[in-house]
């Protein structure tokens, strides 16, 4: 069987089909992947890719849209304008993808396509060729509620290739149901895949003191630099912890100097460096949340925009995580984070429910039937 992977060129998108894709090839289907550029982290995956758009990126896009500089923070939006702002964004940039993606989807005969909700190109590409198509969640929010919003910013484009509207998609659903995603569809244990890099001897192990990873995902800080994090990292001098700054190689100069407790890190796949730590503080990116939930470690969120706010109700509501503004991160909801048991409770609790999923190897058979047993 010949799948087709494809979405947006945003980790955050492409990341949580990667254990998926690995999944289906290691049942010995054939897998490709079709995205725009830049290809750079999809690359370390080790799948082959083919480029498809006119290489817009992501940030040009959501530039375009809002006429301006882009910035990830939007504190003046509500969450419903926030989304909409990301709808236009994102098919704005879809549409270069379309003729593209359907020379793809036709040249390899592709008997499945999984996609990303924010890719409005693929559902008209399968509705078109007659393919049977599956949505790959990539955290807590609908997917199938954005890719509508999606399509019907493409309705002329619809128009043009005479295809009535969106193929139906299935989606692939890899939170707890407590946790939101979509429903219906097929629902699979969240298996974190951060990208490569290499991993520090000394984080191999556990402290002596507690440790906090604080991140802001794979987008903030080349937009907004770490002004997030800076009252996190004044107010981390007061607290009996360990904070291990994930920002890679993010300009650290804003933060003026560091608190001796306070160590900045290279590039370390999120999941390894969570392995060893205590409990994580991050911005309610998706992957970090749920990499987050994987390690069964108590969460600080700091929304910023997206679908953070969103994020953040639905993990505060799971008894996992606190939620705050950057501005009013002090030492005391800090020492809370590592020493509160309830939030420990909530976080292993959440732990459980992911493990008791099954894994996307044992959702293979149920993926191939989305081919099979169509009439």
């Amino acid at each position: 069987m010949r799948i087709l992977f494809t979405g947006p060129a945003a980790p955050s998108h492409l990341f949580p089909m990667v254990p998926t894709a690995q999944a289906v090839r290691a049942a010995g289907h054939e897998v490709l992947f079709a995205s725009p550029r830049p290809m750079e982290e999809l690359r370390q995956a080790g799948f082959p890719i083919v480029e498809i758009g006119d290489g817009r990126t992501v940030r040009e896009a959501f530039e375009e849209v809002a006429g301006s500089q882009a910035h990830y923070a939007q504190p003046d939006l509500t969450q419903e304008e926030i989304m909409e702002v990301g709808a236009a964004a994102f098919a704005l940039a879809s549409r270069s993808t379309v003729d593209d993606l359907l020379a793809v989807a036709a040249g390899w005969d592709a008997q499945l396509i999984v996609h990303d909700s924010c890719l409005a190109s693929a559902q008209l590409v399968a509705a078109k060729l007659g393919i049977p198509a599956a949505l790959q969640n990539f955290g807590l929010s609908s997917g199938l509620d954005m890719a509508s919003r999606l399509a019907a910013r493409f309705t002329d484009v619809y128009d043009k290739h005479g295809v009535a509207g969106p193929a139906a998609s299935t989606p692939l659903n890899i939170v707890p149901a407590s946790l939101g995603g979509d429903p219906g569809g097929l629902r699979m244990r969240y298996v974190p895949y951060n990208g490569g890099g290499v991993v520090p001897a000394a984080l191999l192990h556990r402290g002596v003191r507690p440790r906090v990873a604080v991140t802001l995902g794979t987008v903030i800080a080349g937009i907004d630099g770490l002004d997030a994090i800076a009252p996190l990292v004044e107010a981390a001098a007061g607290a009996d912890a360990e904070f291990l700054l994930a920002v890679g190689d993010a300009d650290l100069a804003d933060l003026g100097g560091l608190p001796a407790n306070v160590h900045p890190l290279p590039w370390v796949p999120l999941a390894e460096l969570l392995r060893v730590c205590d409990a994580v503080v991050h911005h309610g990116g998706s992957g970090s949340t749920l990499t987050g939930m994987q390690a069964g470690l108590p969460q600080l969120l700091l929304p910023q925009g997206a679908d953070n706010f969103t994020v953040a109700e639905i993990l505060v509501a799971s008894g996992a995580a606190l939620s705050s503004s950057s501005a009013d991160v002090d030492t005391a909801l800090l020492t809370r984070l590592v020493a509160d048991p309830v939030l420990r409770e909530g976080a292993e609790r959440l732990r459980a429910e992911n493990d008791a999923l099954p894994s996307p190897a044992a959702v293979v058979p149920d993926i191939e039937a989305l081919v099979t047993a169509r009439p």
